[in-house]
């Protein structure tokens, strides 16, 4: 009974790692999907074609080989990275990409007459954003953005692939040592399951928050 005591501690300290996997990939994740998303909608070309050229190369391509790329082959540009910082990239950049899209689908849902309105009161294009558009785009955001939060949380297994020790290659060492499947697996199925409903929880109240009174301006 005490070297399972000791193999579940081994494996909380792996949903640790976890979790600070997921509230960083997913800050960058956000980070990055609105500098691309709000880059897509731009008036300026290059900075459209940038944008579209990031978040088609990682929504085409393997994390895995992101992932292996950014730890692998970066430092051979003289960019250290440690696995944790390797890992996080690799999560929010991949994400990001997927993030940037509902970014941008949600501004242009705001009805045309708030942009025109906007105009006809001489708001300047960040003054639009901000006041006007914004406000209303983000509740349309909201509910992806949770579910994009979700998989990120589940794609934090591949860092094992690095020996970063989050709750996957913990389960592995426990397996290992052990011999037993049932046991290591069962409990990151149940602590994966726990994370991704807190996220959804979380992601309902501020969801709540942000459109309280908002059904009544509109």
């Amino acid at each position: 009974m005490g070297d399972w005591a000791g193999y579940l501690t081994l494996i909380l300290q792996g949903a640790w790692v976890t979790v600070e996997l997921t509230l960083m990939g997913s800050a960058l994740a956000l980070v990055v999907a609105f500098i691309a998303g709000l880059g897509r909608i731009s008036r300026h070309a290059w900075i459209r074609w940038l944008a579209t050229g990031y978040i088609e190369f990682f929504r085409g391509t393997s994390i895995f080989v992101q992932l292996f790329w950014i730890y692998f082959v970066l430092p051979m540009t003289g960019a250290e990275l440690t696995p944790m910082q390797a890992g996080v990239m690799a999560l929010g950049l991949n994400v990001g990409a997927y993030g940037a899209e509902v970014v941008r689908g949600a501004i242009l849902a705001v009805p045309r007459d708030q942009h025109e309105a906007c105009v006809a009161v001489n708001l300047t294009r960040f003054q639009r954003m901000r006041h006007v558009i914004m406000p209303q785009a983000l509740p349309l955001m909201l509910p992806t953005f949770g579910n994009n939060a979700i998989e990120l949380l589940k794609a934090t297994s591949v860092v094992s692939l690095i020996s970063l020790s989050d709750m996957t290659f913990q389960a592995q060492v426990v397996r290992s040592q052990t011999g037993s499947t049932l046991m290591p697996f069962v409990t990151i199925l149940l602590l994966y399951f726990a994370m991704s409903s807190a996220i959804s929880f979380g992601m309902r109240r501020l969801e709540r928050r942000v459109t309280r009174g908002l059904d009544g301006v509109r």
